[in-house]
């Protein structure tokens, strides 16, 4: 079995972010790293979104960031930290659209190892050095300066080494030109590993280290130590020389502390809490990230706590002395991993647990004359003004504005069908109907050309400064714009022989005067493209024969922006895009000086003819193809596209751009007008949000109703039912503690804060102590978007698992088992007990029937054979239906240590274990046993099954890796167990396992925790493949391959790129997806598909070491990604 990995939707989970001027323009742009991927993200102040602009995998784990500007430099670079043991140093080229490696320094091992530097980084704010630290005793320091040629040069390694030093964080801090300083929070574990008694760890303080580095001798000093009141968690730079008093701020438990060299005597200030909040008394509050603004005459910091609240603090300076710390309540937001403040008054926070956001700072809250943080922002575009409509016998024209209104004096003819209408020159309109052509200037003045005799205009094509139309009988006109801004006709006329079809020409490039083809379908199943060059106008210069009839045709330069700051970057490609009537579209490469057309790729859209549109996207041409269904086919990240749009069936459809949508399409569906937005480019997946209460850990399928019953649970968390008892309870706690005097007031308050709800989506939820649960079971209609059901379980009680299940003896009925821990905690992991809920499905509702109580959690509950199987701690126990509870029937109790998963296939069971990866079972009805009969060699951190075939199963497991586990047709599982122990000794397997195991056929590294495996098919008419999903929001599909020589080619390609292009952070690929098992049987497309982003020469080496060209190899990876997905 050979299979081929490839990411649909790649993570979306951000582990840190920063910004800086990447591109080496004013633009500000953030840098996200989503665990092995580095996305570069670019704010729009005029629409508010957010923009990607190219994203690189890395092949490798991301472990720290920084940005870096050398003094008197305009660009930023950025540092990575990766699992590499190599530090590297990136620069953005936006000609290439890509990043590229200036530096790339070796200090330690590969992983990701307590003592090798890579998981903190800090950075002079001047740019003259970067510290590079490991958890524990190895820092590192490198000089970075420029050399004569205005290259980023950079040093040997400095040690900065302390053994038995545990490191919490590193940060710069801002001397100015001073000899660089960098701060860090450290605990010398020594005196306690040597103390056996532990008295030692409990009196253990944290210490604030400085760290010099002496530019002049060249080495690192730690120039001066202090112990901490608390134990802390982050440190936060403060600007310094011009800009500020320097020095840094501590926060730790409740504090946050200002602390700086010399007389600066330190300055502490209480985080502040929540008025009567519901949160657990006993627990501190932390900051958990910041982000400092600074401008020439002031700076400030947005901190935000584990709450969410986010403070603005400012500092007071009197002489260079901080005298005070001012910290005001800003506003609440979902707490974030990052948050970054940018020049043009909005706040990027990548958030911990849901989606990113990007916020517009309105007011900077200080006082009411303060004027607002906002940058004034000119708007240059130009819009459309009229959007015209053609119906069998008249033309609308409508104005675009506040409203869509009618326009009467917009010189266009409305008494006849239009063909074609648009902008021709800087300020004229052109309309082309069945007899003539309307020229309206901009004077209102109107030139019209009659078609001869009684030939009418059967299609046309245009573009800004030409014209071309196809008269009846396949006579061809010319005509193009001179400068004073007149349509000229083209003396000679071209014949064809059989009728024009359809016809297309390109957009005019920048710089030139005229588009050098046109392209002509004709009925006799051809393309032809035509010269519209002066030297030879009107001369064929190729022909493309066609399996039928063309329906449309569009010339698109792809590839490139109009501006010269495009996201793609270098020159466009133009492709033409050929509609078939029988469903299928064609895409040629065309040669952009002699017209040739190579490279055809073809795609079925669907049942209807293919119609297809120009439209913009990105600042880009892209195209949209609409039959049966609609598709756009555009450049997005140097990358070809071509994804279905997730709407109804449209009929017509022109490009759009107005102030409230600047990159549009207008349509037509049925009857009806309508205005699209294209938004989430690069997205394979249409998804619907349906908002749950908690968070979800498991959900099963009502087949009869086609319902979700989906179980959420959150530590830390209360129930409503408590949440409002304990509101009762404080409520009288003020009552109770006010005098007479204030008694009137005390209740007023009371009832304000009873009748106060702040919703948990913005303000979160009150934290609980450890081992406090909430939990919820809610029953969802995914057809109708909805809940059709919520049922609140008591405190403390975490849901685990469901199954939908009909028992044997009540095959009409459904049953809803809810498997829920007692009072658990997650470390060291216990619970008091565990319950099993039965619910009776009801017209789509449930109702409770019983409660069993069993000894553990049950983690895991599938139906089989009409009785529910359960996973209860490490016992593997049958359940039937009683009246009062669930009946026991049998169970095994040789498992390693927990059942997590459980997947069933005809009589055979796989039951994974939390450690032990995963053990095969056969139920057997006659002597009512459970017995294993096979188990697998290797340990696994089981989260994720799913059988392929009665003899294979596919695992995924905490740490990241796929496995394709495989039983060979020898095994028995007909063996009996022992339980006796008179079987031989060697008989029974080894160390207490079962006596067979199963055969690894392919095992895979992710690079993410494997949350769900699931083989099916995701396009229509696809093959099956194996989905899976990750907690970092990534979904990749694995392939099998169907030939040995498609096995070939794909390997040989894989080694290929593996040398030609090494992943960009130093790390070795082939070690990377072997990072716990070696890899095997798989093919890394997410390597292959890189070959379309390499040189233009390293893509021809390799093509001609595969004895193929490049454009074949971009057609095999094309269609093995569209044989199974979009």
């Amino acid at each position: 079995m050979y299979l081929y990995s490839l990411t649909l939707q790649k993570a979306s989970c951000i582990t840190s972010a920063v910004h800086g001027n990447f591109s080496g323009t004013k633009q500000q742009e953030i840098i996200a790293a989503k665990g092995k991927v580095l996305e570069l993200l670019r704010p729009d102040g005029n629409s508010g979104k957010v923009y990607s602009v190219t994203t690189l995998e890395i092949f490798g784990e991301i472990r720290c960031l920084a940005p870096f500007r050398l003094t008197g430099g305009s660009k930023d670079y950025v540092v990575v930290g990766s699992d590499s043991g190599r530090i590297t140093i990136l620069e953005y080229i936006p000609s290439k659209n890509t990043f590229e490696k200036i530096h790339q320094e070796t200090f330690g091992k590969s992983g990701c190892r307590r003592i090798v530097p890579g998981q903190y980084m800090a950075v002079d704010p001047k740019g003259r050095a970067v510290m590079i630290g490991a958890i524990e005793k190895q820092k590192l320091v490198y000089i970075l300066n420029r050399d004569t040629t205005a290259r980023l040069t950079i040093s040997s390694p400095l040690e900065a080494h302390k053994s038995h030093t545990l490191v919490f964080s590193v940060v710069g801090i801002d001397v100015g030109f001073e000899n660089p300083v960098f701060a860090c929070l450290e605990v010398d574990y020594e005196d306690a590993d040597n103390d056996p008694t532990g008295e030692a760890a409990l009196t253990t303080k944290q210490m604030l280290t400085y760290y010099e580095l002496d530019l002049g001798l060249n080495h690192v000093v730690r120039k001066y130590t202090e112990s901490l009141q608390d134990f802390s968690n982050m440190l936060i730079p403060v600007p310094g020389g011009n800009d500020g008093p320097s020095g840094v701020l501590v926060c730790s438990d409740n504090f946050i502390t200002y602390k700086n060299f010399g007389d600066q005597p330190e300055i502490r200030m209480p985080i502040p809490h929540r008025r009567y909040d519901l949160s657990d008394p006993d627990r501190g509050m932390l900051f958990v990230c910041y982000a400092g603004h600074k401008t020439k005459s002031l700076f400030f910091f947005f901190i935000q706590n584990e709450q969410g609240d986010i403070f603005k603090l400012t500092l007071s300076v009197e002489d260079d002395m901080v005298t005070a710390i001012k910290m005001k309540y800003f506003d609440t937001i979902p707490v974030a991993s990052s948050l970054i403040v940018l020049k043009t008054g909005f706040l990027f926070a990548a958030s911990e647990f849901g989606n990113h956001r990007l916020y517009q700072i309105s007011h900077l809250g200080d006082d009411d004359e303060e004027t607002d943080f906002l940058p004034s922002v000119e708007f240059t575009a130009e819009y459309d003004a009229y959007i015209v409509v053609s119906f069998v016998n008249a033309t609308l024209v409508l104005s675009i504005g506040e409203s869509v209104e009618e326009v009467s004096d917009s010189g266009f003819l409305g008494t006849t069908p239009t063909l074609h209408c648009c902008q021709i020159g800087d300020d004229a309109l052109l309309q082309v109907y069945a007899n003539g052509i309307r020229h309206v200037r901009a004077d209102k003045r109107v030139n019209e050309w009659k078609a001869p005799g009684k030939k009418t205009i059967l299609k046309c094509a245009v573009n800004n400064r030409q014209v071309a139309i196809a008269l009846s009988g396949g006579e061809l006109v010319y005509f193009e714009m001179d400068l004073s801004g007149q349509l000229n006709e083209y003396t000679e006329r071209k014949e064809f022989s059989s009728e024009v079809i359809c016809m297309s020409i390109g957009s005019v490039p920048v710089g030139e005067k005229r588009c050098r083809f046109l392209a002509v379908g004709l009925a006799d199943h051809t393309v032809r493209m035509i010269s519209l060059d002066p030297s030879d106008c009107l001369q064929p210069m190729s022909m493309q024969a066609l399996p039928t009839v063309p329906e449309s045709l569009c010339i698109a330069a792809m590839g490139s922006g109009d501006s010269s700051e495009s996201d793609q970057g270098g020159l466009a490609t133009y492709y033409l895009n050929i509609g078939l009537q029988n469903g299928v579209l064609l895409r040629s490469v065309l040669d952009s000086v002699t017209g040739d057309m190579s490279d055809t790729r073809t795609r079925y859209l669907g049942s209807r003819p293919v119609r297809l549109f120009k439209v913009k996207i990105q600042n880009s041409e892209a195209v949209l193809a609409i039959s049966s269904r609609s598709w756009l086919s555009y450049m997005f990240q140097s990358v070809s596209r071509l994804t279905p749009l997730s709407y109804e069936v449209l009929d017509y459809a022109s490009g759009f751009s107005s102030d409230q949508c600047p990159e549009g399409v207008v349509s037509i569906a049925g009857d009806t007008l309508r205005i699209l937005a294209l938004e989430k480019l690069g997205a394979v997946f249409n998804q619907i949000t349906i908002n749950l209460k908690l968070t979800p850990r498991k959900f099963a399928i009502d087949q009869q109703s086609n319902n979700l019953i989906v179980v959420e649970s959150d530590h830390l968390c209360f129930t409503d039912s408590t949440k409002s008892e304990r509101k009762q309870q404080m409520a009288k706690e003020i009552i109770e503690s006010a005098g007479n005097e204030e008694a009137d007031l005390a209740k007023e308050v009371a009832e304000s804060f009873m009748s106060e709800v702040l919703p948990a989506t913005e303000f979160g939820e009150p934290k609980a102590g450890i081992g406090q649960w909430a939990s919820s079971v809610q029953v969802i209609a995914p057809n109708q978007k909805s809940v059709l059901q919520s049922l609140e379980l008591d405190q403390d009680e975490a849901a685990l698992s469901v199954a939908v299940c009909r028992f044997a003896f009540k095959p009409e009925e459904s049953y809803v088992v809810v498997g829920i821990a007692k009072d658990l905690t997650l470390n060291p992991s216990s619970s008091s007990g565990g319950l099993m809920n039965t619910y009776r499905i009801v017209d789509g509702q449930l109702e409770l029937m019983h409660r069993t109580v069993v000894e553990e959690a049950p983690r895991a509950m599938i139906s089989y054979q009409g009785r529910l199987l359960v996973g209860i701690g490490r016992i593997l126990r049958v359940y039937d239906l009683g009246r009062k509870k669930l009946l026991r029937k049998c169970e095994n109790k040789n498992f390693p240590y927990r059942i997590v998963t459980l997947s069933s296939m005809g009589s055979r069971v796989t039951v994974g274990d939390v450690q032990e990866s995963v053990h095969f079972v056969k139920y057997r009805a006659k002597e009512n046993r459970l017995v294993i009969f096979a188990d697998d060699v290797s340990p696994r951190y089981v989260t994720a099954t799913c059988f392929l075939d009665y003899d294979t199963i596919a695992v995924g497991d905490k740490f990241g890796s796929v496995a394709i586990l495989r039983l060979s047709d020898d095994i028995n599982d007909e063996i009996e167990e022992d339980p006796t122990g008179a079987k031989a000794f060697w008989d029974r397997g080894l160390l207490n396992g079962a006596s067979q195991k199963a055969h690894l056929e392919a095992s895979f590294y992710i690079g993410e925790t494997i949350m769900s495996l699931q083989k099916t098919t995701i396009i229509p008419g696809g093959s099956e493949s194996l989905i899976y999903t990750t907690l970092s929001g990534s979904v990749g599909v694995l392939l099998p391959f169907t030939s040995r020589e498609e096995v070939d080619f794909f390997q040989h390609l894989e080694m290929h790129l593996r040398s030609e292009n090494s992943p960009i952070c130093g790390r070795d690929h082939l070690a990377y997806r072997s990072y716990y098992f070696p890899a095997k049987n798989v093919i890394d497309g997410d390597m292959c598909e890189q070959f379309n982003a390499v040189d233009g020469s390293k893509r021809r080496a390799i093509a001609a070491e595969l004895d193929r060209t490049p454009p074949e190899i971009s057609k095999k990876l094309e269609d093995i990604r569209t044989r199974y997905a979009f």
